[in-house]
């Protein structure tokens, strides 16, 4: 997993359902989440831990991601989870990473890598105590990935929902700083009203102004205005490339800075264009 690889849009699919996991194939989207967790009933999961196994190492995702969200290892079904998947990893099973709920110290991530070597570890942020220990999470050797759990967030600090998000704002910012300090992906929570397209477009365009770099969803309906949202825009686009072309023949003439559009353009500023014509090839490149 590579910064340039794009996480615009990781949906969540319950691994109890094999229709779900079959139409999943075809989406649009970056990342899939395989969930054995909150997706999946009490009495199905033993179940719907054998099926994922055997989809993943049977079906064809192409280049989506794929990421497993076990139970946690405080349940009767987590630590069999992570066993059972390092098993079909070394039988042929394609997962990206393991996904860990409520990761609340870099301990709880310790406890998950002796038990899966080699696979990428990605951690969901979900708690109160998560949010103070962010920075100790994101530095462990062994974390791809950040997803935000704003749902169970809301929950533990017992906020109401707005569409500005405050209540969420010191959390999330937390959670943003450790990623970027670190250089772990770091995608966004989900966005429960699926049928309200206005509402998502807002709140995904605030998660990308902010900085994350995808958002998580919980229905297909909600791929194309997330990938739009978490996409370099045709007008980012050209302006990078021209960004770098001023900068490229300031320095032909000994010049340090470049103008463009009336704005000094210096060489952090290539360093983001270079960064956004990069995951535009990205994007390209998962669409073939």
């Amino acid at each position: 997993m590579t910064a340039a690889r794009p996480y615009r849009s990781v949906l969540y699919i319950p691994g109890s359902k094999e229709r779900a996991l079959e139409k999943a194939q075809g989406l649009v989207c970056d990342a899939i989440i395989f969930d054995l967790e909150d997706a999946v009933a009490i009495d199905e999961k033993v179940n719907a831990r054998a099926l994922l196994a055997k989809t993943l190492t049977e079906a064809d995702y192409g280049a989506r991601a794929r990421i497993v969200r076990v139970n946690g290892l405080d349940t009767e079904w987590g630590r069999d989870d992570i066993l059972a998947f390092a098993a079909a990893i070394r039988d042929g099973a394609k997962v990206d990473a393991i996904l860990i709920p409520k990761v609340s110290q870099a301990a709880d991530l310790d406890a998950v890598a002796d038990l899966i070597p080699s696979v990428p570890l990605w951690a969901m942020m979900e708690t109160a105590l998560g949010m103070l220990n962010a920075a100790e999470i994101a530095a462990h050797p062994r974390l791809a990935g950040m997803v935000m759990g704003t749902n169970d967030l809301a929950k533990e600090l017992q906020s109401r929902f707005r569409p500005d998000r405050l209540p969420m704002q010191a959390g999330l910012g937390l959670c943003l700083l450790a990623a970027k300090a670190y250089g772990k992906i770091i995608v966004d929570g989900v966005y429960n009203a699926f049928k309200d397209d206005a509402g998502l477009k807002v709140e995904c365009d605030q998660g990308r102004d902010m900085g994350f770099d995808g958002k998580t969803l919980i229905h297909p309906a909600q791929l194309e205005i997330c990938n739009a949202a978490f996409a370099p825009s045709e007008a980012e686009i050209d302006l990078a490339r021209r960004q770098i072309a001023a900068f490229e023949e300031a320095e032909k003439q000994g010049l340090g800075v470049a103008v463009v559009d009336g704005k000094i353009v210096e060489n952090l500023h290539i360093v983001t264009a270079r960064q956004v014509l990069a995951k535009a090839e990205a994007i390209a490149a998962l669409a073939n």
